[in-house]
């Protein structure tokens, strides 16, 4: 069976508390006592998770040399959520769809930035293309610091195909792009919607631009031309956040 390496205490306690049947095993470094220890070690306990007291050598060589922040897990991976799942779930649920799609983001610690504020924005899901994108690894979901255990990641194996057929259902695709006029707070993002994030340097690739129904770009008031890619995703997950919450009628955050 697959299994992966999971480090750093937000995240090892995430899935301890919300799936610890995922949790195979826990290494803890050695002369450590304090509250986040005694939290994790009570869960493990209760759930039958074995664990070792191991020297910080041996916590560097389990999670490649990341910082582990004195924890590693051995986990099974997550349940891969599949187009036709999420499709069905989307058309099911009573609040209007909210997707974020990352077209060629590769870098496992962008990847893991943009699940926590997807997390923080209410996004349903998450969609990168089958190929070239970061894999859901243990450095990205230690930067997600528990957001990859509540917003699914679903991989599509054509990302143009999984638009239209998400398009049939009546959800809105927006891009953004430097070269229009239109700013992301001019867009309506109060309805079914799908916010597309590309690459950084290369933005969307060509085929997925065409298939959004409407783009925008981000005002830049400053010397540099373009943002992480990241911090353009709260940007834009926010602003459709703001709209979305302003529409229905309830109290912002």
């Amino acid at each position: 069976m697959a299994q992966h390496s999971l480090y750093g205490w937000h995240a090892v306690t995430t899935l301890l508390e919300r799936h610890p049947e995922r949790v195979r095993s826990l290494k803890l470094q050695q002369g450590r006592e304090d509250g986040r220890q005694k939290r994790v070690r009570q869960l493990a306990d209760d759930f039958g998770v074995a664990m070792e007291q191991c020297q910080r050598r041996v916590l560097d060589e389990a999670s490649g040399g990341e910082n582990h922040q004195g924890i590693v897990a051995v986990i099974k991976p997550p349940v891969a959520l599949d187009e036709d799942t999420l499709l069905a779930r989307l058309d099911a649920q009573t609040h209007h769809p909210f997707l974020l799609l990352l077209d060629g983001v590769t870098d496992p610690h962008n990847l893991g930035a943009c699940l926590r504020t997807a997390d923080a924005a209410g996004v349903d899901a998450v969609v990168v293309p089958k190929d070239n994108s970061a894999p859901l690894n243990g450095v990205a979901m230690k930067v997600a610091s528990g957001a990859a255990e509540s917003v699914p990641v679903v991989r599509a194996t054509n990302l143009a195909r999984f638009m239209r057929r998400c398009q049939e259902q009546g959800i809105w695709f927006t891009g953004t792009s430097d070269s229009v006029e239109a700013g992301i707070h001019d867009l309506d993002l109060t309805g079914p919607v799908a916010m597309v994030m590309g690459a950084e340097g290369k933005g969307m690739r060509r085929l997925t631009r065409e298939h959004c129904d409407q783009l925008g770009h981000l005002p830049m008031a400053g010397l540099v031309s373009s943002l992480n890619v990241s911090v353009a995703t709260g940007v834009c997950l926010f602003e459709a956040h703001r709209q979305r919450t302003i529409a229905s009628g309830t109290r912002e955050a």
